[in-house]
C-alpha cells in the first residue's frame, strides 16, 4: 500500500481541462486539505481566466509531510488517480513537489505539465512565476508613483518585505535585489534566511513581525491566508504584491486594504507566470516566448488598477469580474 492520501479537485473546465498543481503538506486534517484544495481551484479558474490560457481550473492536494512521507509508491498511486480521470485533470508542479516528482508521476499518467525539457516539458515554473510576481509588484510601484509601467525599473528606495522564501519567494528575491530593491524576508527554513541575507544583503525578521516591517511591499510568498483582520491592520506598506495562493483569508479583506489605501495585486493575476509558462509547452517551447509573454502580467494589473481607481471597488472585484466573465 502506498499511503496515499489526495484530493483531486476540479473547478471549471470551460476553456479546458483543468490544470493545476499538485500540493504536498502536513495538513491538520482531511478537512483542512480538502478547503484548500476547493479554495485553490477556484483560484486556478480565475487565474487562467485572466491569463488567457486554454484550460480550466483545477488542483491537488496530497496529505503529508514532503521530506518523510513522499515515495515513489505514493507518486506512481497520484499518478493512476491522475490518469483514472481521462484527462479531464492535468497535475503539475506545487509547493511541496519537484520536477523530478512529475518525471515519476508521468510513468503513470501522460496528463503531466512541467516536466524538463529534455522530455518535452518546461521545467521547474519557480523562476517564471517569480518573474511574473516582479513585473507584477513593479506594475503597482509604478502606478502607486504615477508613472508608466517598467517592468525594468530599477527599485532603488524601494524596501520589499518578503513573506516565505520558497523557490519562488527567493527567486523574486534575486528579481528584485538585482532591481536595486531593500528586502527584509522571513521563513521557517531559518538557512534559508541566512543565505538571502548574504546573497541578497537582506535584513532578517521574526514570522510574525513581518507585518509590522517598515517596508513600500509586503510580499506574501508563503501559504494562504496572510491578509486577515487581524494581519490587515498591522500592515506599514501600502501595496502588497506577492506570490502566495488566497492571500484573503476572509471575505472582506480586499474592501479592508482598499479603506486603508493599500494597492492589492490579486494573487491569480500576480502569480500566473508558471501557468503561462506551462501553457507555452510543446515543440516550440520558447523560455524567452514564455517571460515576455509574462511581462503582460504587469499590464493587465495596470487596468486593473486603474479600473479600480476609477470606480471605487477593490481591485479583487476587478479582477473577480474579469475572470468570471
Amino acid at each position: 500500500m502506498s499511503g496515499l492520501r489526495a484530493f483531486i479537485a476540479i473547478h471549471n473546465t470551460t476553456h479546458g481541462p483543468g490544470l493545476g498543481g499538485c500540493r504536498m503538506w502536513s495538513y491538520a486534517s482531511e478537512e483542512e486539505a480538502l478547503t484548500d484544495a476547493l479554495r485553490l481551484s477556484q483560484g486556478m479558474s480565475y487565474k487562467h481566466a485572466v491569463a488567457g490560457t486554454p484550460y480550466g481550473g483545477a488542483k491537488a492536494v496530497i496529505l503529508g509531510n514532503p521530506r518523510e512521507e513522499k515515495t515513489e509508491d505514493l507518486l506512481r498511486a497520484f499518478g493512476r488517480c491522475v490518469e483514472s480521470l481521462g484527462g479531464r485533470y492535468v497535475t503539475a508542479e506545487d509547493v511541496g513537489m519537484s520536477v523530478n516528482d512529475m518525471v515519476c508521476i508521468r510513468d503513470q499518467t501522460q496528463y503531466v505539465a512541467g516536466l524538463p525539457t529534455s522530455m518535452g516539458g518546461s521545467g521547474d515554473p519557480s523562476p517564471v512565476t517569480a518573474y511574473g510576481v516582479f513585473c507584477g509588484l513593479q506594475a503597482a510601484v509604478a502606478f502607486r508613483h504615477d508613472r508608466p509601467y517598467d517592468p525594468y525599473a530599477k527599485l532603488f528606495g524601494t524596501t520589499v518585505a518578503v513573506q516565505g522564501l520558497g523557490n519562488v519567494g527567493y527567486a523574486l528575491c534575486q528579481y528584485l535585489h538585482k532591481a536595486g530593491a531593500q528586502l527584509i524576508v522571513t521563513d521557517i527554513n531559518q538557512p534559508r534566511v541566512e543565505q538571502a541575507c548574504r546573497e541578497f544583503s537582506a535584513t532578517a525578521t521574526e514570522a510574525e513581525a513581518i507585518y509590522d516591517t517598515d517596508a513600500d511591499v509586503f510580499a506574501p510568498c508563503a501559504l494562504g491566508g496572510a491578509l486577515s483582520s487581524e494581519t490587515v491592520p498591522r500592515l506599514k506598506a501600502s501595496i502588497v504584491a506577492g506570490a502566495a495562493n488566497n492571500q484573503l483569508a476572509e471575505p472582506g479583506i480586499a474592501a479592508m486594504l482598499a479603506r486603508r489605501e493599500v494597492l492589492y495585486a490579486p494573487d491569480y493575476v500576480i502569480n500566473a507566470g508558471g501557468i503561462i509558462n506551462i501553457s507555452c509547452e510543446g515543440e516550440s517551447y520558447s523560455l524567452e516566448q514564455a517571460m515576455a509573454r509574462t511581462e503582460q502580467i504587469g499590464g493587465t494589473l495596470t487596468e486593473i488598477f486603474h479600473k479600480s481607481s476609477d470606480t471605487g471597488r477593490s481591485t479583487a472585484d476587478i479582477s473577480d469580474e474579469i475572470a468570471r466573465r
